[in-house]
């Protein structure tokens, strides 16, 4: 748990600099305090900016965030203060992590595996998947490219035929 700390160390000057905003999504009282701090300092010296989103998701479960979900929402019900003919896919998607972001149009999966990994289970649903060999800190801008021209040559459709 120290990449985070070193990566914005590192980087966090340009992340400023370049109108990038961090957040984090996952169960942050796990983390050790030097994460903790990185990550605070990262996303209060950006949170005033509006270009992209840098999402660290770090002791993150995609299966823990949608049974914390449907625990807000059951206990919604409960209490009175929500209906259950209410809950649809809208509404869900309000109580997860992610809320505030749009669902990711290509994920990038690094490593060579080929699998989701419990990564953002609800928001992959109508992703495109890119799966390569390099490694994570391997991965260089060429890389990235290649990924966005394969991702280019997709037709998307939603779950449709």
């Amino acid at each position: 748990m120290k990449l985070p700390e070193e990566f914005l160390n590192t980087y966090l000057p340009e992340l400023v600099e370049e109108n990038v905003q961090v957040r984090i999504i996952g169960d942050e009282s796990a983390l050790p305090p030097h994460t903790m701090r990185a990550i605070e300092k990262a996303v209060k010296d950006t949170a005033q900016n509006d270009g992209l989103i840098l999402n660290f998701a770090l002791n993150y479960g995609g299966r823990t965030e949608i049974v914390t979900a449907a625990k807000t929402l059951a206990e919604k019900v409960k209490e009175g203060s929500l209906n259950i003919e209410d809950i649809d896919e809208s509404l869900f998607s309000k109580h997860l992590m992610t809320e505030s972001l749009q669902d990711p149009e290509l994920l990038i999966r690094t490593s060579g595996e080929i699998r989701l990994s419990n990564f953002m289970l609800w928001q992959v649903a109508y992703s495109e998947f890119v799966f390569t060999d390099v490694l994570w800190p391997d991965f260089k801008e060429n890389h990235f490219l290649q990924a966005l021209g394969e991702y280019q040559q997709r037709g998307r459709r939603f779950g449709g035929i």
